[in-house]
């Protein structure tokens, strides 16, 4: 079904999912288009940001930021027009980048929003490159991992949306760069388009020993996003004084029990003290939200002089946003996903 005037579709959560999520963990719910008031805008969702956060929103468990509850709309970032406004700071047809979660339309009172340049040719690059991906890539390489030249920096899910720009940045700053993806296909990207020095794919059964082979001078900075088997390969590996910013652990974000085997915890805690490794944890918006203006200044010249490439992967229809998500949990994406709500 199509977006139209009178009608707001809701992607609402159902239940929430044990395990990996189903179709049956989200309900479409059909809506009046909302009124505005004086001092606000009407919003109209063109592109929504899919992301693996999302998965911990869909839990009740303690975490950084409140549950979606359920019958609630599903959160997410969007870029959306205004539809209509009687807000003295926007005007009928603005671009914005908004969080409006997955729905075709909104009313804002103003607060959160961004205005997009109207001259950018595709407002998308604001949920990828330009966005919460590439700022999370951005500050957690450059800050946590402080990388030097001449170092080894791996990175998993390596043509992701962040662990794409991840590696870029690496290779700008003078690193040996190695990724780590899922396939032939997604491997050959990581060094063919995105510069990648080597790129391991985590399918094969001697992962762990490819992945010695391709950093033998060790690891300095892991930029974790995965963890899972990811991580028990790259553990041994890591160097005296190594960095580890942690951004994401998508391997278990649908675990319902700890995993099987022997407790892990003591060969972590050892090799942390021992090598005197820093590995930290942050939530971009939260820690860094007042940096925002310095990457957005690099990330653009970076992006005008054709240093910096990226792949977006978009999806049509809010209605296919649910199996979309489910497959990016499942690492079927390539790039960013985007669900594009409507044609503009």
């Amino acid at each position: 079904m199509t977006q139209n005037a009178k009608l707001n579709r809701q992607i609402q959560l159902a239940s929430r999912p044990v395990g990996a999520p189903t179709l049956a963990n989200f309900h479409l719910a059909n809506t009046s288009v909302p009124n505005i008031g004086p001092g606000q805008l009407l919003l109209r969702t063109v592109f929504l940001s899919l992301d693996p956060y999302m998965r911990g929103r869909m839990s009740d468990a303690a975490s950084y930021a409140a549950a979606v509850a359920v019958g609630a709309t599903m959160v997410g970032g969007t870029v959306c027009r205004v539809a209509s406004s009687q807000h003295a700071g926007f005007s009928e047809g603005d671009w914005v980048l908004a969080y409006t979660g997955w729905q075709d339309y909104a009313v804002s009172d103003g607060s959160g929003l961004t205005k997009l340049d109207p001259a950018v040719a595709a407002p998308s690059l604001a949920l990828g490159v330009l966005g919460m991906p590439g700022f999370t890539a951005y500050m957690g390489l450059l800050d946590i991992g402080a990388p030097k030249a001449g170092e080894t920096v791996v990175v998993a899910a390596a043509t992701g949306a962040v662990g794409s720009v991840v590696g870029q940045i690496a290779k700008l700053k003078g690193c040996r760069v190695v990724g780590i993806a899922g396939g032939a296909s997604k491997c050959n990207a990581a060094v063919e388009e995105f510069g990648f020095d080597a790129c391991i794919d985590h399918q094969s059964p001697d992962f762990a020993a490819r992945l010695a082979a391709a950093c033998p001078q060790g690891i300095d900075v892991y930029f974790e996003n995965v963890g899972g088997k990811v991580f028990d390969a790259v553990l041994p590996l890591l160097n005296t004084s190594a960095r580890v910013p942690v951004c994401g652990l998508i391997a278990n974000y649908n675990a319902t029990q700890l995993p099987d085997g022997p407790d892990r915890s003591p060969l972590l805690m050892r090799t942390l003290l021992t090598k005197r490794i820093r590995m930290q944890g942050f939530i971009i918006f939260d820690d860094y939200g007042h940096r925002y203006p310095e990457f957005a200044k690099e990330m653009g010249q970076w992006l005008a002089q054709g240093k910096i490439k990226f792949r977006e992967d978009f999806v049509d229809g809010l209605e296919n946003a649910p199996q979309a998500f489910i497959g990016l949990l499942e690492g079927k994406n390539f790039g960013k996903l985007i669900v594009r709500v409507a044609k503009d």
